[in-house]
């Protein structure tokens, strides 16, 4: 007599990470910080592990004890900053920051994208977001520094946090966490042979009147 069979369960697929997948990981841990439910500490610790992920199933459990919120049940509160930027939806573009034998610099008055990647061979690159316009809170630079340097400056009162690595070079970030949950979250990756990276704040520079310019993007867009 034949032993009856069951449909074998389909096997779950490590499915590799994109990088709309890290950003809405962090995404629900940056509402996570504002409400309240991590604090600093934890925040950081699970943003670099966010970074680090090569696959969904190492993004998952880094959210699996908070409330998944969206952009959209955000957009009518006033914490919504960059709620419109902050779309899953809109496709990331990155900006492409390239120094071969040459130098490279981005700085003054100049909206800043979700992603910068940073590549410099024997070459230099200095990335200035001093007077920059964030369109979002979350900015992430990925660096990469072979017998070269790459050079961040952001202003103090935002939040800088980084996660690289150097061999037989440096890569060094100066952590910063800002008092406002509504500040900017600038993240640093980097990864450095033979050259250097760098990530700090220049004194004196502030993101002026945050709150303010986040309101009057949010009435622009919610019409």
């Amino acid at each position: 007599m034949d032993l009856e069979k069951h449909p074998q369960q389909p096997r779950p697929v490590d499915i590799r990470a994109s990088d709309a997948d890290r950003d809405r990981i962090a995404d629900i841990l940056r509402d996570a910080l504002a409400e309240g439910r991590l604090d600093a500490e934890e925040h950081s610790e699970r943003i670099e592990s966010v970074y680090r992920a090569k696959t969904l199933a190492e993004l998952e459990p880094l959210v699996q004890d908070l409330p998944a919120t969206g952009t959209a049940a955000r957009a009518g509160t006033g914490s919504a900053a960059y709620a419109v930027a902050d779309d899953p939806d809109t496709p990331v573009t990155a900006e492409n920051l390239v120094a071969v034998f040459s130098s490279s610099t981005r700085k003054g008055r100049w909206r800043i994208g979700r992603r910068t990647n940073a590549f410099s061979l024997f070459g230099n690159i200095e990335i200035d977001l001093t007077e920059a316009l964030f369109e979002q809170r979350l900015t992430v630079i990925n660096a990469t520094a072979i017998f070269g340097n790459v050079e961040v400056r952001v202003p103090e009162n935002i939040t800088l946090r980084g996660s690289g690595t150097g061999i037989f070079g440096n890569f060094e970030v100066e952590t910063l966490e800002s008092e406002s949950p509504e500040a900017p979250v600038v993240v640093v990756n980097g990864y450095s042979v033979f050259g250097n990276i760098e990530a700090k704040p220049k004194r004196g520079k502030l993101v002026a009147d945050l709150r303010g310019l986040v309101d009057k993007k949010l009435r622009k867009h919610l019409g």
